[in-house]
């Protein structure tokens, strides 16, 4: 189980998507028990495969995040164990050139982990 109930929650939605979704909302709201919540030590080594592959793709978003707001990004979020070993393109229909572009063009944070999703695309209207 993950640790952090805020994230153990957004896990546990039947729709990935939609859980990413609640994680950005709290992100874009700064939600301060969420982002106090970051910054209790998390076990990634007791984590299942399916919680690893969740959490790598939080990861990427929320280390994203904290760097934007200039917060310390908690050592656990930055766990070599939270990277894909293949590329990871969270969007199903895209195009081998729109492939290739975000592989040149994602932030640090997601090219870490092996994660591509265009950034662009999270932002909260």
């Amino acid at each position: 189980m993950i640790g952090n109930n805020y994230l153990n929650s957004l896990y546990t939605y039947p729709d990935l998507d939609t859980g990413i979704n609640q994680l950005l909302e709290l992100l874009a709201t700064k939600d301060k028990r969420f982002l106090e919540s970051l910054y209790v030590p998390l076990d990634v080594a007791a984590l299942d495969d399916d919680e690893r592959h969740y959490l790598t793709i939080v990861s990427a978003i929320i280390d994203y995040h904290l760097q934007l707001y200039k917060m310390d990004v908690p050592n656990w979020l930055r766990s070599e164990a939270l990277c894909f070993d293949k590329p990871y393109f969270h969007s199903k229909r895209i195009s081998d050139f729109d492939r290739v572009k975000l592989q040149y063009t994602v932030p640090g944070p997601f090219r870490r982990r092996n994660v591509y999703m265009d950034p662009e695309g999270m932002k909260r209207i």
